[in-house]
């Protein structure tokens, strides 16, 4: 009976992890795509009420303390299958229009999705390396997709190769924290007495191992080449799910592993976050490209995200969680939007210069690409304002006014970016002499759905802030 109920705690793993090898079996068996793709969406949404459910279930440990769940796993869980959700379900329109339709992406994609599950619910640094590891595998393939694309197959080699350095960083960490610790158990390494060279080193290492996966400067290199290699909708899969779980798992190590070390890392994360919103801002002022502008916004949002992890607080980690729900969506929204406009061949979609006087065309994308913008900079009534309030607000809390202002002042430089896409949409005239196609009913649906709750969360934060409020973290 006690397995059986340990087997609950992990019954997202469980059935993403069951519909990866089923849809890999119907590919090789059916060769349909059509079906892979049925079957991805309900196995999510199946995985997503699980997850969802959880967040108000018990929280605890299983698998002799291997794994940890409720509280900030399962909201974890929830933030990986939201935007495991979103992107399946805009894969497949965007696929079809550009003629790279094929059911490999949906295994890759869950097999990605299971890595992420398993680290958002690690308790033990060797189920972390796992869970990091399945992961970054499955977005190396996803990343070069298109085999006869010369942008993707660049892309995932400089991922794999990138991805492969960092990995050795995180695991010789992990190994140094044995070392010092005599123990890969988080709550065991916070117990350390002796916290010598060999200590901080394996920390510093650690931090380093997480810093790439978060596209933190300056491990961000990486990134904008990925997300303008990768297909779109796999860029908002990369850009979301995984920056998500990665985070999650970081608040998990800072909080139940290092509580009592924070003088040290706080410092650390306090001067990365300034290089990251600082640089990721400045580097994307000057892109015309749309997905590498996003790509280096994305970058720039880790830093914001990194003061809620350098104020190191109860308050703090809660903000971070709400912020990653509306980076989540404002996201997935954002790229769906760049992705419906790449249907349309003998246009190069990705510079912004192409988006002059297309607002007005498809009235319903250009105000979603408003509402996700917006959102970005950080305009209320939008989730995004929320998120960078609460995140700023905790760290004013400790005393990090100047990470702050550096925060702020980074966010109002964001306005010239984000805005300029929206001057090409309906401030320009139609030079391109495009006609744009409607988009399919699901697509628009899913895209409205994300617009809506972006708003909902702005207005209505309280029910979120609640929830996150309520989780115990370890050391406070």
């Amino acid at each position: 009976m006690e397995s059986a109920n340990e087997l609950l705690t992990i019954l997202p793993l469980i059935i993403i992890g069951a519909a990866g090898l089923i849809v890999m079996m119907l590919d090789a068996f059916t060769g349909s795509v059509r079906m892979a793709y049925y079957v991805t969406v309900f196995f999510s949404g199946a995985a997503l009420v699980a997850a969802f459910s959880s967040l108000f279930g018990p929280t605890g440990e299983a698998f002799h303390s291997v794994i940890v769940y409720g509280g900030t796993s399962a909201f974890g869980m929830v933030l990986v299958m939201t935007g495991t959700l979103f992107s399946v379900i805009l894969t497949r329109d965007y696929l079809e229009k550009t003629g790279t339709h094929i059911a490999e992406v949906y295994s890759m994609i869950l097999f990605a999705s299971f890595g992420m599950l398993l680290l958002v619910a690690s308790n033990n640094l060797l189920t972390v390396f796992l869970g990091i590891e399945t992961m970054s595998i499955s977005l190396y393939v996803l990343a070069g997709l298109v085999r006869d694309r010369k942008q993707g197959v660049e892309a995932a080699l400089k991922y794999f190769l990138l991805g492969a350095f960092a990995t050795g960083f995180l695991l010789y960490g992990i190994a140094l924290l044995y070392g010092a610790s005599g123990s890969t158990f988080l709550v065991e390494i916070a117990a350390t007495e002796n916290k010598g060279m060999i200590y901080w080193a394996g920390v510093g290492l650690l931090l380093v191992g997480f810093f790439f996966k978060v596209s933190a400067v300056p491990f961000h290199m990486w990134t904008p080449d990925v997300y303008q290699g990768a297909p779109t909708t796999i860029t908002a899969f990369m850009a979301t799910a995984s920056k998500a779980a990665a985070f999650v798992a970081f608040i998990l190590v800072l909080s139940r592993a290092l509580p009592e070390a924070r003088d040290g890392w706080g410092d650390v994360i306090w001067l990365f976050a300034i290089f990251t919103m600082v640089v990721g801002n400045i580097l994307a002022l000057v892109q015309d490209n749309v997905k590498r502008m996003l790509a280096y916004s994305s970058i720039a949002h880790a830093g914001y995200i990194m003061i809620g992890l350098a104020a190191g607080t109860a308050a703090a980690y809660g903000a971070v969680l709400f912020y990653l729900f509306a980076y989540t969506l404002m996201n997935i929204g954002a790229f769906g939007v760049v992705a419906y406009y790449e249907w349309h061949k003998g246009y190069d979609f990705t510079d912004v210069k192409n988006y002059s006087g297309l607002g007005f065309q498809q009235p319903v994308m250009g105000v979603l690409m408003a509402v996700f913008l917006f959102s970005m900079v950080g305009i209320p009534p939008f989730a995004g304002f929320i998120g960078k309030y609460r995140v700023f607000a905790a760290a004013v809390d400790e005393g990090l006014i100047s990470l702050v202002v550096v925060g702020v002042l980074a966010s109002a430089a964001s306005v010239y970016y984000y805005l300029r896409v929206l001057v090409q949409l309906y401030m320009k005239e139609n030079e391109t002499g495009i006609t744009l196609t409607r988009p399919g009913t699901v697509y628009t649906a899913a895209l409205l759905l994300m617009g809506l709750l972006t708003l909902y969360f702005g207005v209505n934060p309280g029910v979120l802030t609640d929830l996150l409020g309520s989780f115990k973290y370890v050391g406070y």
